[in-house]
């Protein structure tokens, strides 16, 4: 696991970090993200330097350097880290991303998306400004092959009615979080997610026609999903009627994005728990209330779901 990785839930701010030399720079890297390969674009003198921010599981590192390569590949893949997407917003420069088959030159104020878990390259020919925003997948609200279709491809040329609103509030980071204390800032954290998720479900919805219709439906259910987590009687049956399909025909869409309908219910209600305990407008709610809010009747079983799945049970996270 990364430094950065290591230190997701506490909400710290990591150290401004400066390079005069490839070889450090490669260090800083390899401790701020994933493993990755760095090498320089042409010979001379290198410097760069990295800020970054943390909270509830978000990085925020802005990144100044000189021309370099950055390289993702099976070798550093296998070293780990393959659970994260990676945000990046271009602030000066330019920069060329491929990955998946797919390559798009990017530009001051263009986002794009990055998976860790496959290669890609990024590669900088000219002095550089970059805000990287990394975090978990299972941190967005939408099935892994959905946020395949997202990868290297400029996320403001596709959706440029959302993309400015994301990038005003994205370009604040990591200057304003170092500033606010652990609950203020993991609940901005929250935001950026709730963001980047609306930002990839209108995208993905812009020409539904194109899309698989596994995927449609898929989408579908998974909205459905989110607008009655409330439901205890919320199982793979009643969520199969809503939709007029069988149950055998629910699972296998859910096998097909790599997960389970429970799983997925279970992930998106333990979400909004943990984000309505960190909520400080909420913080005279009880933990009880909170869960059986989302669907969790049982107090004892819903603290060990969460404990299991965040490190920290209910009342451990209200106190960071």
């Amino acid at each position: 696991m990364t430094t950065a990785a290591k230190q997701h839930d506490t909400g710290t701010r990591l150290p401004l970090a400066h390079a005069e030399d490839l070889t450090t720079f490669r260090g800083i890297v390899a401790s701020s993200f994933v493993p990755l390969r760095v090498s320089a674009e042409s010979p001379g003198p290198f410097s760069a330097r990295l800020a970054s921010a943390d909270a509830d599981d978000v990085v925020f590192t802005e990144v100044v350097a000189r021309p370099h390569l950055v390289e993702r590949t099976p070798e550093t893949i296998a070293d780990g880290g393959s659970g994260y997407y990676k945000v990046s917003l271009l602030l000066s420069g330019s920069s060329i991303l491929v990955q998946d088959g797919r390559e798009v030159v990017m530009q001051p104020g263009d986002l794009s998306v990055y998976d860790t878990s496959r290669p890609y390259s990024l590669l900088f020919g000219e002095e550089f400004r970059n805000l990287i925003m990394m975090f978990p997948k299972d941190r967005v609200d939408l099935p892994i092959p959905f946020t395949e279709q997202l990868t290297a491809v400029s996320l403001g040329r596709e959706h440029c009615g959302l993309a400015p609103v994301v990038t005003a509030f994205l370009s604040q980071f990591p200057a304003q979080l170092a500033n606010l204390d652990g609950r203020v800032r993991a609940k901005l954290a929250h935001t950026s997610l709730n963001l980047m998720s609306t930002l990839f479900s209108s995208i993905l919805d812009t020409d539904p026609a194109q899309r698989d219709p596994h995927q449609l439906l898929l989408q579908k259910m998974t909205s459905y999903i989110e607008s009655h987590l409330g439901d205890t009687d919320l199982t793979p049956s009643t969520i199969a009627a809503a939709h007029y399909i069988s149950t055998r025909h629910l699972h296998s869409l859910f096998r097909e994005a790599d997960t389970t309908v429970s799983t997925w219910i279970r992930e998106r209600r333990l979400e909004r728990c943990r984000a309505d305990l960190l909520d400080p407008v909420l913080r005279d709610r009880t933990v009880s209330t909170i869960a059986a809010r989302w669907g969790f009747t049982d107090a004892a079983h819903f603290s060990r779901v969460f404990k299991a799945a965040f490190g920290a049970s209910p009342s451990e996270l209200r106190r960071y």
